[in-house]
């Protein structure tokens, strides 16, 4: 199977459970691993037989944005959920990571895989 990844995907939302994150949009980066058959796109050089990034992009933003999750599992979802709008999707690979939330700890990540 093939893999279209997208990294370090930065998004302004409210995520967390204390109460200042509850109130205070903080920067995510999201990265997504999309397995899908690449051949016809390799074939065709066209946007119509792949997923066009720039418009699931802008979906998983968007999506990250008005879902104000109190937890990286739950953002993680909503994500996977996104990317598996698509019915070329088989199976997709979603990391979410928030930053500087606990003193003396760089990132937190959460790692999810979904089939379609």
């Amino acid at each position: 199977m093939d893999v279209l990844r997208l990294n370090a995907i930065e998004v302004d939302c409210i995520l967390g459970d204390l109460p200042e994150e509850r109130v205070t949009e903080q920067k995510v980066r999201v990265d997504v691993a999309l397995e899908i058959d690449l051949q016809d796109a390799a074939l065709s050089d066209s946007l119509d037989d792949t997923v066009d990034y720039a418009i699931l992009v802008g979906d998983i933003r968007e999506a990250l944005e008005e879902a104000k999750c109190r937890l990286l599992e739950r953002a993680a979802d909503v994500v996977a959920d996104v990317c598996l709008a698509d019915p070329r999707v088989e199976r997709v690979t979603v990391c979410v990571r928030k930053f500087g939330t606990v003193k003396g700890l760089g990132s937190a990540e959460v790692k999810i895989v979904r089939p379609a």
